[in-house]
């Protein structure tokens, strides 16, 4: 059935604020699975905050003219193609259709759009290799607390750079904290020896009041016993 005018104008709109709210969007085959397949499809992207949709080419095409992304080549929209938004991670979308595809075969990545930038199938690809934000993150954290062995095999992918920048940071923070413990322990020792040296000062004070009091006593006994006895008369 044929799109009235203001369904494709409802159409446009709703492609073009999908486009605008996402973080990245993949091009997607997808004929040739069954309506139950399509549901679990759906609900894995759901369940990564990412959304597939399904939309005649003119529309899209108009879609992504409004929202100033570069013209999409045919090559990238061969046949009936899929469009899958990611919302949160922009690598989430990509990664859950590619690993859905190893099981299906009817779901074939065919490009994408990135960081403002029309992807190839093998960008696509390469991107949906790539680890998730909270893999990043959470394999960032252990690097701190670890040796930076972590990052070795990710470092040849076109987005090594940021794995490799991630790691120059890790081992930045690790020497600032070396730096500062060795500085604070410096410092802890330095403070010792001042509260010995003072500790030692105070005790050699002491004695040396002790010692002139003693002598100031036994100067008087002295001059006590020597007084001359009053003479008888």
């Amino acid at each position: 059935m044929a799109l009235t005018k203001d369904q494709k104008k409802a159409q446009i709109k709703d492609l073009t604020d999908k486009f605008q709210s996402a973080e990245s969007v993949m091009f997607a085959h997808y004929i040739g699975m069954s309506v139950a397949e399509v549901s679990e499809l759906r609900s894995k992207l759901k369940e990564e905050e990412a959304e597939m949709k399904v939309a005649k080419k003119t529309l899209l095409k108009l879609a992504a003219k409004d929202t100033k992304i570069p013209e999409l080549d045919d090559s990238l929209l061969d046949g009936p193609v899929s469009l899958i938004f990611s919302y949160s991670d922009p690598l989430s979308g990509a990664q859950v259709a590619f690993k859905f595809g190893k099981d299906h075969s009817q779901v074939e990545l065919l490009g994408g759009i990135f960081d403002g930038k029309v992807l190839t199938k093998e960008e696509a690809v390469e991107l949906a290799k790539m680890p998730g934000r909270e893999q990043l993150l959470a394999t960032f954290a252990s690097m701190i607390r670890s040796p930076l062995t972590t990052f070795a095999g990710m470092c040849g992918s076109p987005l090594g750079g940021f794995a490799r920048a991630l790691g120059e940071l890790a081992s930045k923070k690790e020497t600032e904290v070396s730096e500062e413990t060795e500085e604070t322990e410096e410092k802890e020792k330095e403070g010792n020896k001042e509260e010995e040296a003072k500790t030692d000062d105070k005790t050699a004070e002491t004695s040396e009041e002790e010692s002139s009091d003693s002598s100031v006593s036994s100067d008087s006994s002295v001059s006590s016993s020597e007084e001359p006895e009053p003479q008888s008369e």
